[in-house]
């Protein structure tokens, strides 16, 4: 069995699949350029790293069946969720360190309001973009999207 160890930039390494997978996530989110690099994609889990520019967000989404965990690498945010996309009832800050467990069928948005790029490592179960992923800008991932 192969494994994969991740030293390199996120910006330009590339997303090995299902292997046995190692890395410094803190690193490779900080690192990260792009709006959305995917890592690692497995068969039921994904890991990406999102870089958000100041007063950027990722805009409101909703994953209909996938659970998420975002943990913010660097910077400041805000995170908004709820059931209903007009009726964002859940809303807290968010610095280095913290998470947010999002369950699937929740509404939700997440923005920068620090005063630098906003770094995120985001995990997905079961994977939500395509193996390899990368998008360099937020209308890059809105184009895929549609």
């Amino acid at each position: 069995m192969d494994s994969y160890c991740a030293k390199g930039c996120a910006s330009h390494m590339t997303d090995p699949g299902a292997v046995p997978f190692t890395i410094n996530m803190g690193q490779m989110s900080r690192q990260n350029q792009n709006f959305r690099t995917a890592l690692w994609t497995g068969n039921h889990l994904q890991l990406t790293v999102m870089c958000i520019p100041f007063r950027g967000e990722i805009g409101l989404e909703l994953h209909p069946d996938t659970d998420q965990l975002i943990r913010v690498e660097e910077g400041q945010a805000t995170v908004r969720m709820g059931k209903n996309r007009d009726q964002m009832t859940f809303q807290r800050c968010l610095g280095v360190g913290d998470a947010v467990l999002i369950p699937c069928g929740t509404w939700h948005n997440i923005v920068n309001t620090g005063n630098r790029m906003l770094k995120l490592s985001s995990v997905y179960a079961p994977p939500q973009h395509p193996r390899g992923t990368v998008h360099r800008t937020k209308a890059d991932a809105q184009r895929d999207e549609k």
